[in-house]
């Protein structure tokens, strides 16, 4: 000990020891926390900053982080499989009703286009009023027809209330919405006639079924 820290009262001598212990305790304590969040923290950084390449899409907008389905909300197995899901009232869904059979038609056409991927995508419509579907729809697009499953929505009033609100996050109730395998919707396209558009659908679709090879054949 020096000169000058034996003039030092012996209780200010022990107030900075534990003073100085207490600060290399917070840094050591702010450095495990910065290791063990630096993932979490990288991830973000590259998803909304670098933004790389194999996160674009073609036509679909990404959900971020995927939002979970509840394999009990429908009457149809979800899980191990993706689908495309669409919610309509069958009572405004007639033959001559063109944005309903737009839509329709084009998730026949998206899962036609797949090839020998089309067994691995499932078509699911989510009839919201419960009304008896058009004949002349059902000629076109039922299950024999064009792969489509036609399910009514949930029957308890709580599976109902979360699977609709599950369904318009971030306004997307409109939407034709793809669910990955696990299930959760990781993806969702605008309902359009336009060729292009349709190409680039095909497109978003054909290199997820590429890179992920899950989801089994139906």
């Amino acid at each position: 000990m020096s000169d000058k820290e034996l003039l030092i009262p012996a209780s200010q001598l022990d107030s900075e020891a534990i003073n100085a212990r207490t600060r290399r305790g917070r840094i050591q304590m702010l450095l495990l926390l910065l290791a063990c969040a630096s993932p979490v923290i990288a991830s973000y950084f590259a998803y909304y900053v670098i933004k790389p390449t194999g996160g674009k899409t073609n036509l679909g907008t990404l959900v971020y982080p995927a939002q979970d389905f509840n394999t009990a909300w429908l009457e149809v197995p979800t899980k191990g499989k993706w689908t495309l899901l669409i919610a309509r009232p069958a009572g405004e869904c007639h033959i001559k009703d063109e944005k309903c059979i737009e839509a329709l038609f084009l998730m026949r056409q998206t899962k036609v286009a797949m090839g020998r991927e089309s067994g691995r995508l499932q078509l699911i419509w989510v009839n919201t009023d419960g009304k008896p579907v058009d004949p002349e729809v059902i000629k076109a697009y039922d299950e024999k027809a064009a792969g489509l499953k036609i399910v009514g929505l949930p029957t308890n009033p709580r599976a109902k209330a979360e699977f609709e609100a599950w369904l318009n996050k971030e306004g997307a109730g409109q939407q034709i919405q793809l669910l990955d395998p696990t299930p959760a919707k990781m993806m969702y396209f605008p309902v359009t006639n336009s060729p292009k558009e349709f190409g680039n659908m095909k497109k978003d679709l054909e290199k997820l079924l590429k890179l992920n090879h899950k989801g089994e054949n139906l």
